[in-house]
């Protein structure tokens, strides 16, 4: 298996159409066998001062408060691949490798980092400070995959809230931050900041010269510093950067949740991946910079986007988990958790995965069936969309119509499957 996987994008006025918007979307392109799926989690105190969190792997200190956040995750572990959570904070990252060789000791996850950041930053800014932070103290590493194979890797990220964008790519314990105010960024996997830095690790560079990667000299670029000069997995992650550039570009001015939507589906280009890796899970977020107005967030929790409806979800008060996308839990008794680790492999499918995989396979055998099917899907995701555009224009009047709108869309999803 030659893992080259997930796209991540981020459009700002004014790339974006009509009103005042920031548009994210992310392909997580994982093991076809995985299963992906779509979680909540309320804001909470932690009055302890000692309180201890046990992420994927290793235990670190606990915050005195949580934000509230929805997740799209590997079933497995504990972060996530992408989220985002009650300040609008979107995040989602990539695999990169480079000079620096990826560490198999147990650490942080990039996507635990991904989650910590969610739970613990009200702004972009503070989430690369948080991730950063946690760099700095924990370090990253550790098994990336379900299984004993040791997939390992660095990672990038990009960040957005209601009013910029931050792209943060790492390096092991080194890193590089670049601001982004307008117009539009993707990332891939490939280290992709060159010269524009707007925030660093203070040994970033010296760490390069003693490295002999760099002469102090020329100009600084950390893309050209810290990677690979030509490798096959490169080059492949440049192709789909580029393609995932110019499916923006073509947009310029016009995108729309739609539009991001368009994009993720996309399998020409590779952003829609298929194969031994594959598009697992997909999410669009729409957040107005007008702080009085809620962001919407559409996950998929099925793979394929193409074959998947964008439910939406809106943080409101008490809204309970999200029954439909959540797999079941093992326990202390899940082999993840157990020393050696991935002994054996459970069942995660949640109720919606199982009934798409049903739906999934007629698409794929029957010509005339299928495409009633996908037809009825795209009808509910429009009708989603209409919907969630009354909120984003108008904000929110009664917000106990919206506890259930992610759980309630999904049940009319599986309605169109159950009538298949």
């Amino acid at each position: 298996m030659f893992p080259t996987s997930c796209d991540t994008f981020v459009a700002l006025p004014p790339s974006t159409e009509g009103q005042q918007r920031i548009v994210f979307g992310k392909n997580s392109d994982r093991p076809c066998d995985e299963v992906q799926e779509v979680v909540y989690y309320p804001a909470k105190d932690y009055e302890d001062p000692e309180e201890k969190l046990e992420c994927t792997y290793i235990e670190i200190e606990q915050v005195a408060h949580t934000y509230a956040v929805v997740l799209s995750r590997p079933a497995w572990l504990w972060g996530a691949e992408m989220g985002a959570n009650e300040h609008q904070v979107c995040v989602g990252n990539e695999a990169v490798w480079g000079k620096e060789s990826a560490d198999g000791e147990e650490a942080l996850l990039g996507m635990d980092l991904v989650r910590l950041a969610l739970e613990r930053a009200d702004t972009a800014e503070r989430a690369v400070d948080v991730i950063t932070e946690l760099l700095e103290k924990y370090g990253q590493g550790g098994n990336c995959m379900e299984d004993e194979c040791g997939f390992t890797y660095h990672n990038s990220f990009l960040i957005s809230d209601r009013t910029e964008a931050w792209v943060l790519e790492t390096a092991g314990k080194y890193w590089a931050a670049e601001r982004v105010e307008a117009g539009c960024r993707n990332i891939s996997n490939q280290y992709s900041i060159t010269t524009k830095i707007d925030k660093e690790h203070p040994a970033l560079r010296t760490y390069a010269q003693e490295q002999h990667w760099w002469d102090g000299k020329a100009q600084f670029s950390f893309a050209e510093v810290y990677s690979y000069s030509s490798t096959a997995r490169i080059e492949a992650a440049g192709g789909r950067y580029c393609e995932g550039r110019k499916l923006l570009q073509k947009s310029e001015g016009h995108i729309t949740a739609e539009k991001m939507m368009d994009i993720l589906r996309d399998k020409e280009s590779g952003i829609n991946m298929e194969g031994m890796f594959m598009t697992t899970g997909s999410m669009v977020s729409v957040v107005p910079k007008d702080p009085d107005l809620p962001g919407v967030h559409f996950f998929t929790a099925t793979p394929d986007p193409d074959r998947s409806v964008f439910k939406p979800f809106i943080f409101v008060l008490d809204i309970k988990q999200l029954k439909h996308t959540c797999s079941p839990c093992f326990g202390e008794e899940d082999p993840v958790k157990k020393k050696p680790r991935f002994q054996s492999k459970p069942n995660r499918k949640h109720p919606l995965f199982l009934k798409h995989e049903v739906v999934a396979a007629i698409i794929d055998s029957t010509r005339e069936r299928g495409l009633k099917i996908v037809q009825n899907m795209r009808d509910l995701e429009k009708k989603k969309l209409e919907e969630m555009e009354k909120y984003l224009t108008e904000g929110i009047v009664d917000s106990t119509l919206l506890v259930h709108l992610f759980t309630d869309t999904v049940e009319e999803e599986i309605d169109i499957y159950s009538k298949a």
